[in-house]
């Protein structure tokens, strides 16, 4: 199956119900999407199609098509990407971080939709991913930083 990660073609031989998280790790290589609950609860699986969030642990490849644009977060370094990095990094955002590629991810499709987004946007776009180290004040934080400096 052809598809497109990162802005570059790749071919995934797994099987057609082989999710989408599976076949980044296990067969390509980017292990920066992490498996949290397998069940689409947790958000640590993250990834964008065509600009949106997906929960990669339920989304078998076979949905997928050649020309839908899979971002994950080692490919996540467009404008809106880096502007949450940069902030992510500058507000210490991160405790254990495993869960905040799906965050970092989350919040990039979050303030390409809504460049200035309000606590009430934030909590609602962020809602389904979860922080076990809770650090959800700077996420918000930052992602009022991303912002601005977008």
């Amino acid at each position: 199956m052809k598809l497109s990660i990162n802005g570059k073609p790749v071919e995934v031989n797994s099987s057609p119900d082989t999710p989408l998280l599976w076949a980044l790790r296990d067969e390509l290589g980017l292990t920066g999407t992490k498996f949290g609950c397998g069940a689409a609860l947790c958000g640590a699986c993250t990834v964008l199609k065509n600009g949106q969030p997906i929960r990669a642990c339920v989304t078998p490849i076979s949905t997928l098509a050649a020309d839908d644009a899979i971002t994950t977060v080692e490919g996540n370094d467009e404008k809106v990407g880096r502007a949450v990095k940069q902030a992510w990094q500058a507000l210490d955002v991160v405790q254990c971080g495993y869960c905040q590629s799906g965050q970092v991810l989350a919040a990039t499709a979050l303030l390409s939709a809504n460049p200035h987004p309000t606590d009430q946007d934030i909590d609602q776009a962020m809602g389904g991913n979860l922080c076990r180290c809770g650090t959800y004040v700077r996420i918000r934080a930052a992602i009022h930083a991303a912002a601005k400096l977008l």
